[in-house]
């Protein structure tokens, strides 16, 4: 008997590892999104961000392009995805992305980088090839 309450907590634990382990998969939802040359623009201000988007998953975390981060998938619903990481020492953050069509997007972002905070909200749009 003492040996089934010993193997409950350690099937538990697996659970979750195998429930983190999907977690940190690439979302699907993501695969809507077309590669190629994207603009970022914040509603209303003049600057624009340009980024060649090889994966669209570079969009959730666009302030840590190239730390390799921990991702976990918070909420997926047909349009739209919630992602929280942890980039170690680099930073961290959540990205919540609304997908209109698969050129346009909505992102509101925010999270540390570089020991300062940051918050963000653009449309992201593609607008061609990567050059």
């Amino acid at each position: 008997m003492a040996f089934t309450f010993r193997l409950v907590p350690v099937l538990g634990g697996l659970m979750m590892l195998s429930a983190m382990a999907s977690a940190a998969q690439a979302p699907g939802l993501l695969r809507q999104l077309e590669p190629g040359a994207w603009e970022l623009r914040a509603r209303g201000e003049p600057q624009v961000r340009r980024l060649c988007v090889a994966n669209p998953e570079q969009l959730l975390q666009v302030e840590h392009p190239r730390s390799q981060c921990q991702r976990y998938v918070l909420a997926e619903t047909q349009r739209s995805l919630s992602v929280s990481y942890e980039c170690g020492g680099a930073g961290s953050g959540r990205t919540d992305i609304r997908i209109e069509t698969s050129r346009l997007a909505q992102i509101r972002s925010q999270g540390v980088v570089g020991g300062a905070p940051f918050a963000w909200t653009m449309e992201a749009r593609r607008v061609g090839a990567c050059r």
